[in-house]
């Protein structure tokens, strides 16, 4: 009796199951794509069991090249569509109705709230609307002057281990910096990272990112209830970093807002030059315009800032040292291409490596600027990103793009293909960044295929590290200027060497080496 029970159960599950996604296979047949082998009930899950955080990239490589650069999947029951195509990718990331993130970002929500990152709707739009002038001209020139000070530190930090001989992993040294950078640039703040890495601050940071990026590929761990059951001590620790970062941001923002209110009140106050009480110049950081701004006539809340400042920190801290210590290892293993950008900095800034760097400077290093992107063509600092359709919605198959200006010509095709409602988007940028098809020798460092004398003029939506369209990195600018600055700062005062383990990328949260990013330093010298 109870055998016969358990396989009726289990004859309408798997009725059920194809009942579910049936009218998604029927719409995925019609538009041409080929699905990942599936099981009832379980869908494609089952291939993922033995597959490991650095065995990622590859098992994605291998699925595109089985099933096609766009194909689906069932994972459990939830569809999703995995794609590599540009020709995809365009109007996905140029939809005004493919904006909210998939249910993977839900990992970062207890971090970040709802800030811009996560959120969406209405809520996206009008953040989005407010924070886009933060990372104005003038805004960001005056972060020029934090990065040349924070990276000049970094520089003082490596002296005693650039003697020509010994391996240096560049990465922790990378990553305290931008940490100190994105601080002080959101928030006004110094932290020190990078003179006192056991700050409780910085050891948060550090902490739930390091968790967050282990849950992100582990499929149980993803759930609070899993990670509290099986490593309780591990959870709490998220848990109490998580707190201590949103008291210390919450604290700053008080403290900010009750020194705004006194300047409204005794305009003779103004700020100056001068360093404040936790030893920050006075200047405008993004926390300001975010506390001067405004949503309907009404000042956004502390817990609405609190939100962006997070997301801030999240956004300018990992990938920054990401995309910065894989170029570093490039140019460490290109010693041609290195002597070419010493070349331009000699004759954009000089010898003298104490000078301040300008943003005119950095504006002006146009092939340090080709190497930065041929870098983040191969090691993508976000390797993958993820949508959520939640309505059915017909996209085009490709958009007409003109490259000589730069400018769209024309909106969706009318022909476009349905993509039903309920529905993940995997969106795979290093594999489209390596697509032979838009990428001559697309496996070679060829910094020179991103100069305005290329032969080969590169598709827009061929090339998004940054992503593309509405969603795309509101802070790509400002992430372009502190790379072209840490990066110009390192090679003015040393060689970079190829000396050490050769890199291991994988997808963490962001683009990670698991044997570091290795390389010797030599003093500088100058003919």
């Amino acid at each position: 009796m109870f055998v016969a029970l358990l396989i009726g159960l289990v004859a309408a599950l798997i009725g059920w199951d194809y009942l579910y996604k049936r009218r998604h296979n029927e719409i995925f047949k019609s538009n041409g794509l080929k699905s990942v082998s599936s099981l009832p009930i379980v869908g494609s899950a089952h291939h993922l069991i033995n597959v490991s955080a650095a065995e990622t990239l590859t098992f994605n490589g291998d699925i595109l090249k089985k099933y096609g650069k766009t194909c689906n999947a069932w994972i459990l029951n939830q569809a999703t569509v995995l794609t590599a195509d540009p020709e995809l990718l365009e109007p996905l990331l140029s939809s005004q109705k493919v904006l909210t993130k998939n249910n993977l970002y839900s990992l970062l929500g207890s971090w970040l709230g709802d800030g811009l990152l996560l959120s969406t709707g209405p809520k996206w739009h009008s953040r989005r609307k407010i924070i886009t002038p933060t990372f104005h001209f003038k805004i960001l020139e005056g972060f020029v002057e934090i990065f040349d000070q924070q990276s000049t530190i970094m520089m003082d930090m490596l002296k005693e281990k650039a003697n020509g001989r010994g391996v240096v992993n560049i990465y922790p040294y990378i990553c305290a910096m931008t940490l100190d950078v994105i601080t002080e640039t959101a928030m006004g703040v110094k932290v020190n990272a990078q003179l006192q890495p056991n700050l409780p601050y910085v050891k948060a940071v550090r902490t739930v990112s390091a968790i967050t990026a282990e849950r992100f590929m582990s499929s149980l761990q993803r759930f609070d209830f899993w990670l509290r059951l099986t490593a309780p001590s591990c959870f709490k620790q998220l848990q109490t970093s998580i707190e201590l970062m949103h008291d210390f941001t919450g604290s700053v923002i008080e403290q900010r807002r009750a020194q705004l209110e006194q300047t409204r009140r005794s305009p003779q106050t103004q700020p100056t030059d001068e360093q404040n009480d936790v030893g920050a110049k006075n200047r405008t950081a993004f926390l300001d315009m975010l506390l001067l701004a405004e949503i309907s006539g009404r000042p956004l809340t502390n817990a609405d800032i609190r939100e962006e400042v997070d997301t801030f920190m999240f956004e300018g801290h990992d990938t920054t040292t990401s995309g910065i210590s894989f170029t570093c290892y490039l140019l460490s293993r290109h010693p041609a291409v290195q002597q070419k950008v010493f070349e331009e900095l000699r004759a954009v800034i000089g010898d003298d490596k104490r000078q301040a760097v300008s943003l005119r400077d950095l504006q002006e290093l146009k092939y340090l600027e080709c190497v930065i992107k041929e870098s983040m063509r191969l090691y993508p600092p976000v390797p993958i990103i993820g949508r959520y359709i939640e309505e059915d919605v017909y996209l085009g198959e490709k958009l007409t793009w003109n490259l000589q200006s730069e400018s769209l010509l024309s909106t969706l095709f009318s022909d476009g293909k349905l993509f039903p409602a309920k529905t993940n988007l995997m969106m795979f940028l290093y594999h489209a960044l390596r697509d032979p098809d838009y990428f001559e020798e697309p496996e070679k460092f060829i910094p020179e295929r991103f100069s305005v004398d290329a032969k080969q003029k590169i598709s827009p939506f061929a090339y998004v590290p940054f992503s593309a369209g509405p969603r795309n990195c509101v802070g790509q600018k400002f992430a372009m200027l502190e790379m072209k600055s840490t990066i110009c700062k390192l090679l003015q005062y040393y060689e970079l060497l190829p000396l050490g383990e050769e890199e291991r990328h994988i997808m963490n949260l962001v683009m990670v080496s698991t044997t570091g990013i290795n390389m010797g330093l030599r003093p500088r010298l100058y003919a």
